[in-house]
């Protein structure tokens, strides 16, 4: 099945409003198998909207309007939706008592303009809003279907998951199906993935995406079948060339967060740890204690950003610093080895790297970090170079190390 998503309302297209519904039903139209072919987004336009409706109803099977469904004279999408089918507005009962009995029950009195989200067009099925008071609203027509959603993020969130989802569990399997995995990379640039993926088989119903996030890279696998069998076949049997050229810089599949999984690692394995970083400015402590419980595991960190509290705090030799410099192999694996002498834990990581966007030499250029892991027998030390600006260079550190530490804790235990 296929689907489009129109979002209405002048705040997102001026941009005053950020459109998270995108995110949101993106993701959830994506589980439930349903292709999403486009996003419009269109002002409080009656004759721009009936445009765009008219063009995406010839196209897809499966329409999705979000906002419009609200009492004022610039709600106008299910006016519109009625008008372009045909079809009468008439007053619905038990939304109407509804609507009067949420009124009474604040001791207000209803405003007359209210009655108009009790306005339905005929042959509408109604999707109640628990927490709001404009119901979502199932029309067909001619093979389509067209579901109107209220724009507040709460209400469309709760009348989604409350009555659309099971509605669309229910119908989804007409047609071709499509199943999705998704690679989180980390300390590679998407033109490299790309580069390492050329020369891999994609079909007609298969497909490859590439996305660039700041220190990540994601590659979604995509299959179209006749059913749910078929597309999730086509995914894995695609999934295992990907793997194969890319497999040492993945960290994540589909939902997984790194910091949970290293998490759950250390916690099974009764290990903790402790770490000093630098250019990640605490990035790295930070993620590790987002996971609730991680004072199982978690001892401590110091953001060791100058030289001096690299010396003074973490026993790194001056003239060290002074002979290797502050970003070094061997800075960052003296910073590994003294957070965990300082704090007791089983493993130190140690992160130091050039940020940007300024600070970088031909020797040493932005992107640059050492990363190191030290642990009761020896001490590892990897270099990478991220690509990006700052926020990039810095969450590709901070995945990388994470990363490092989940590959090592599995190699070791």
């Amino acid at each position: 099945m296929q689907a489009e998503i129109i979002f209405t309302g002048n705040e997102l297209l001026l941009g005053e409003v950020l459109n998270t519904h995108a995110q949101y039903l993106g993701r959830e139209l994506s589980a439930q198998g349903i292709e999403v072919k486009l996003h419009t987004t269109v002002g409080d336009n009656w004759a721009m909207l009936k445009k765009v409706l008219q063009s995406a109803l010839n196209r897809s099977s499966l329409l999705i309007v979000t906002g419009g469904l609200g009492p004022t004279d610039d709600d106008l999408t299910k006016e519109t939706v009625a008008d372009l089918l045909g079809l009468d507005l008439v007053m619905d009962g038990q939304t109407l008592a509804g609507l009067e009995d949420i009124f009474a029950r604040r001791g207000v009195t209803m405003p007359k303009n209210m009655k108009k989200q009790a306005l339905l067009p005929r042959g509408a099925r109604i999707f109640p809003n628990p927490v709001g008071t404009a119901p979502g609203i199932l029309l067909q027509t001619g093979g389509k279907t067209i579901i109107l959603l209220p724009g507040p993020p709460r209400e469309l969130k709760a009348v989604f998951e409350g009555s659309v989802k099971k509605y669309l569990a229910s119908v989804a399997g007409r047609g071709m199906v499509m199943r999705s995995k998704l690679f989180k990379l980390t300390g590679i640039s998407e033109s490299q993935v790309q580069d390492k993926l050329r020369g891999v088989q994609t079909g007609e119903n298969t497909n490859i995406s590439y996305v660039a996030m700041p220190g990540e890279v994601h590659v979604r696998v995509t299959g179209r079948g006749e059913n749910e069998q078929q597309a999730q076949k086509l995914v894995d049997d695609l999934s295992v060339q990907v793997s194969a050229r890319i497999g040492g810089y993945v960290f994540g599949v589909n939902d997984e967060m790194l910091e949970q999984m290293v998490g759950r690692l250390l916690a099974s394995r009764r290990l903790t740890v402790s770490v000093a970083e630098s250019c990640t400015g605490g990035l790295v402590a930070k993620r590790l204690t987002d996971v609730p419980g991680s004072s199982r595991y978690f001892l401590g960190g110091v953001v060791a950003y100058s030289n001096e509290v690299k010396i003074k705090q973490l026993g790194v030799p001056r003239e060290v610093i002074a002979r290797f410099g502050a970003v070094s192999d061997e800075t960052a694996r003296l910073m590994a080895e003294g957070i965990r002498r300082v704090t007791g834990s089983a493993l130190g990581l140690g992160i130091t790297g050039i940020a940007g966007p300024g600070g970088g030499t031909p020797e040493k250029p932005v992107g640059l970090v050492y990363i190191a892991l030290a642990g009761d027998r020896h001490t590892n030390c990897r270099q990478y170079r991220f690509p990006g600006q700052r926020d990039g260079v810095r969450s590709g550190a901070a995945n990388a190390s994470l990363n490092m530490l989940r590959q090592f804790i599995l190699q070791v235990t």
